[in-house]
């Protein structure tokens, strides 16, 4: 797909799942949803070494590629990126435009380089994608509400899976999918990747049964039924899921 000039936009209508119809030329008054983030770049000269004195200057090396077009070398401000990228992450597309043209193009962040001592942004490579073609992208997942089995059991709420794989057109792609836990009623209770409700145009690439989230048993009864397991030769259990991450029932949404 080529450039989209403004009046490309204009005309350019898409399906956001069930938030409806969106017209981007009216996308920036339709919510978090309907908006369409931008980012303009300008050509760069200072190339391999100089970059360095390009980043003494507050400005941050740019590579736009792909598209079936030539690879670009770019720039643009730490500011600039410390206000886009918290907001896109790698799932969300964002409209880049170039310094003396007004043809822009919608693209995904494809890699982040940061300086391993300050943890400051020092590269930004951008992938060029077909608004018409759909793509897969790692969504973040929320867990929302309270689970019954910590409320009122003590356990520890586990979530498993920080991403879900998801495949859809590049702008019904979703920012997040968010996870509703009150049915975990016990420690036997668990959320798979196929029990999570995607809106209409979207499709889950990951494995339906992928364990996203469950909860853990409180250590003093785990402790308790490894001494049971003990005295009849059994194994432990151990009371951990490999690569699971414990949340704090006070950061649920």
């Amino acid at each position: 797909m080529g450039d989209l000039t403004a009046s490309d936009l204009k005309r350019l209508t898409v399906s956001f799942g069930h938030f409806g119809g969106i017209d981007m030329a009216d996308a920036a008054g339709n919510g978090v949803r309907g908006e369409v983030a931008s980012l303009t770049l300008s050509p760069r000269q200072a190339l391999g070494k100089k970059t360095s004195q390009l980043r003494r200057q507050g400005q941050v090396p740019v590579h736009l590629y792909g598209g079936y077009k030539e690879s670009l070398a770019l720039q643009t401000t730490y500011a600039e990126l410390r206000r886009l990228l918290p907001k896109i992450g790698r799932n969300i597309p964002v409209s880049i435009s170039i310094d003396g043209s007004d043809a822009e193009d919608i693209c995904f962040v494809r890699e982040v380089q940061r300086d391993p001592v300050t943890d400051e942004v020092i590269h930004v490579d951008f992938l060029r994608t077909d608004v018409r073609r759909r793509v897969s992208a790692d969504v973040p997942v929320i867990l929302e509400g309270t689970a019954p089995a910590v409320s009122l059991m003590g356990g520890t709420l586990i979530q498993n899976m920080l991403t879900v794989s998801v495949e859809a057109l590049p702008l019904d792609m979703p920012p997040a999918l968010h996870v509703d836990v009150s049915n975990l009623v016990d420690f036997d209770s668990t959320i798979h990747v196929s029990d999570i409700a995607i809106g209409e145009g979207l499709s889950v690439v990951s494995t339906g049964d992928d364990l996203v989230a469950i909860v853990a048993a409180p250590r003093v009864e785990v402790e308790a039924a490894d001494a049971a397991l003990d005295e009849e030769g059994g194994e432990p259990s151990g009371g951990e899921l490999p690569g699971a991450e414990a949340v704090d029932p006070s950061e649920q949404a």
